[in-house]
């Protein structure tokens, strides 16, 4: 089974909320979006995403089993790893790129759980965050695509993605929609 993760930070959100309402209902695989968000702020996040999203969108628990076609959002302040045994695991260790959840924590859960069954998202952001874990995950197999910085709100994210790795593909907001609505099972 294909898992889709997708990090992102200041600029993200428009690009994701378009995402989820242009996802088919009937969308097969599970998707883990880590997306940075003030830790003090609890609640509404979820709720804007659900409302725009045609499939259910959820902040897991610790040690919740994923189902498939169901979108799993980080919670605040909260690093989520996802395990080779289909769950979520959450955690409040220390920040990392000054940020919990981390997009590199994430990224390479992802990397060491998924490898080749993933395809890893990097979008709009304002520190390196992600970098490093789209790194692993391109070296474990994964596909990955990096927002073009052209197009991006904010370019530090991408750019610093760029760097490190040669993404499968670098595109725009609408091309990343077209790619995830032409996966198949």
């Amino acid at each position: 089974m294909l898992n889709i993760v997708i990090g992102g930070s200041a600029g993200s959100f428009p690009i994701v909320t378009n995402i989820l309402a242009k996802l088919d209902k009937s969308f097969p695989f599970p998707m883990f979006l880590c997306l940075h968000r003030l830790k003090s702020v609890r609640t509404g996040f979820v709720e804007a995403l659900r409302l725009k999203s045609s499939v259910p969108v959820l902040e897991p628990h610790d040690r919740e089993p994923v189902i498939n076609g169901h979108v799993y959002l980080a919670p605040a302040n909260y690093h989520m790893y996802l395990t080779k045994g289909n769950t979520i695991s959450l955690s409040t260790e220390e920040v990392v790129n000054h940020s919990r959840p981390s997009i590199d924590i994430t990224f390479g859960s992802a990397a060491k759980s998924f490898g080749s069954k993933c395809v890893g998202i990097l979008l709009s952001g304002a520190n390196k965050d992600g970098a490093i874990g789209l790194k692993a995950m391109k070296d474990s197999g994964a596909t990955i695509i990096v927002q073009s910085p052209e197009e991006a709100q904010v370019k530090t994210m991408p750019m610093a993605a760029l760097k490190i790795t040669e993404p499968d593909f670098v595109f725009t907001s609408s091309q990343i929609i077209s790619y995830l609505q032409k996966l198949k099972e």
